[in-house]
């Protein structure tokens, strides 16, 4: 039991340290950038508005929510909805993140693959990460470690799904980027750059996390066929 708990602090706590640190960064990056006003005076609304009706995207209509960085584009509806802090504020933070998110509307615009797979992949990684502990929970107290197996591979689904993320993500802001560079002054990019890198970072943590999770998951089985 004490070789146990080690083995699982040994995974989790620098899933938790990475996750942590990406959050503290990302938000002083934003919290930063959220106070430089940007010389166009544009709102997160106005900047997303220009960047979609350029692109052709008069059909993609766009909402304002409640929440702190809840931004996101939903496919189903074609709609695109920005939080608060974006939607009305004419800062290079809230300029960079409604980009991110019309990056994401062009990207299912043009079948974009990745993100094409990650829609696929939703529903089968939300029962996945409800089951995968529960199966192998239950394989290992029945001794069954072919069960517990299953429910290792279950959670591989959470973790390819977290793959699959980062390039859908890495691309909408390059996406952001470039399109800016036709708006934004030089130094105002700069900053754009560096809050969606930050944003970007947290995904990276995402998916170091859910490795580390599948490790243990995996050393935790493979202990068990041994005992």
């Amino acid at each position: 039991m004490y070789w146990y708990d080690f083995q699982g602090l040994m995974f989790l706590i620098p899933a938790l340290l990475l996750s942590l640190i990406a959050q503290i960064v990302l938000k002083a990056t934003y919290s930063k950038y959220s106070k430089v006003p940007s010389a166009t005076g544009m709102t997160g609304f106005a900047a997303a508005r220009r960047i979609l009706d350029a692109a052709g995207l008069y059909n993609v209509q766009i909402e304002q929510i409640s929440g702190d960085l809840t931004d996101h584009f939903d496919p189903k509806v074609n709609v695109l909805r920005l939080s608060s802090g974006v939607y009305q504020s004419s800062t290079v933070a809230a300029i960079g993140v409604a980009a991110h998110e019309c990056g994401h509307a062009m990207q299912y615009a043009e079948d974009y693959g990745p993100m094409k797979l990650r829609g696929a992949l939703v529903k089968s990684t939300n029962i996945s990460s409800s089951l995968s502990f529960i199966v192998v929970l239950l394989g290992l107290f029945f001794g069954i470690v072919e069960i517990a197996w299953v429910g290792v591979i279950l959670f591989g689904v959470v973790v390819f799904f977290q793959l699959v993320t980062l390039p859908v993500e890495f691309n909408a802001s390059r996406r952001a980027v470039a399109v800016l560079e036709g708006y934004l002054p030089a130094e105002e990019n700069k900053g754009v750059r560096k809050v969606l890198t930050a944003a970007a970072m947290t995904y990276v943590a995402a998916l170091a996390g859910a490795i580390l999770q599948l490790l243990r998951l995996i050393t935790l089985v493979s202990g068990s066929r041994r005992r």
